[in-house]
């Protein structure tokens, strides 16, 4: 069984999967046009690798489609939990108390 990145890689790396074959186009021919090398693409089709927006964004302008087209398929269950939930609203009240002491 893979050891995915996160969820969401998993989810992306199945969405440019999905377009790119649909365009019809090998992970060669797409690494070429994203200027992404071709065991990077293979590991970020299958969640293995978390890619940078920069490349997210070379990797939807190959495939003639939009950053947002490629993480549609994200829903707010394959987020996971950050560790602590605080709010910017709860840091900029914090700060004000501690300014007001």
């Amino acid at each position: 069984m893979p050891n995915y990145h996160s969820e969401v890689s998993r989810v992306v790396g199945e969405r440019i999967r999905d377009v790119r074959t649909k365009v019809g186009i090998s992970q060669v021919d797409l690494a070429d046009l994203s200027l992404v090398h071709v065991a990077n693409l293979g590991k970020i089709e299958r969640g293995l690798t978390n890619p940078s927006l920069a490349t997210l964004a070379r990797i939807a302008t190959a495939l003639d489609t939009t950053l947002a087209d490629l993480v549609s398929t994200v829903l707010p269950e394959h987020v996971p939990e950050p560790d602590r939930q605080i709010t910017a609203a709860d840091l900029i009240s914090a700060r004000a108390a501690q300014r007001r002491r």
